[in-house]
């Protein structure tokens, strides 16, 4: 994984005003932050979970992607934000199955939302060619 730079959630910017908000990744071993902006259930569903909220009653999507995961004998392990094309973000959740890599496509905001679901928060990585060219 020596091409991806491992993060850690900063910050949540939430804007009751407006349905994009933001949220900050730190690298976690140096000081630049990369910003990302995701829609307000997201962000919600991951500020929640950062804050340590009591889950809810029935699982949520985030949830449910877990379960299903699980149901399937795979273990998700990491989230990795691989590319910026088009002005969109692309990412993949990577989950592991009988010692096998298996790479799930996902929104960034959604495989974040999926990581924070865990204790602890699962590993966030960001592809060096995406975070050198936001951060530089």
């Amino acid at each position: 994984m020596a091409d991806l730079v491992l993060m850690q959630l900063a910050r949540i910017v939430k804007n009751d005003l407006s349905d994009k908000q933001v949220i900050y990744l730190k690298e976690q071993n140096g000081d630049r932050q990369f910003p990302i902006i995701i829609g307000f259930f997201e962000a919600t569903n991951i500020d929640l979970r950062v804050n340590h909220a009591d889950r809810p009653l029935r699982p949520l999507t985030h949830d449910l992607i877990v379960g299903v995961a699980e149901s399937l004998g795979a273990k998700v392990e990491s989230v990795v934000i691989s590319e910026f094309r088009n002005e969109v973000f692309y990412a993949v959740l990577r989950l592991n199955k009988d010692g096998e890599t298996i790479e799930v496509d996902s929104r960034p905001s959604d495989a974040i939302a999926v990581a924070t679901t865990f204790r602890p928060i699962l590993p966030i990585y960001v592809s060096r060619e995406v975070f050198d060219r936001f951060t530089s």
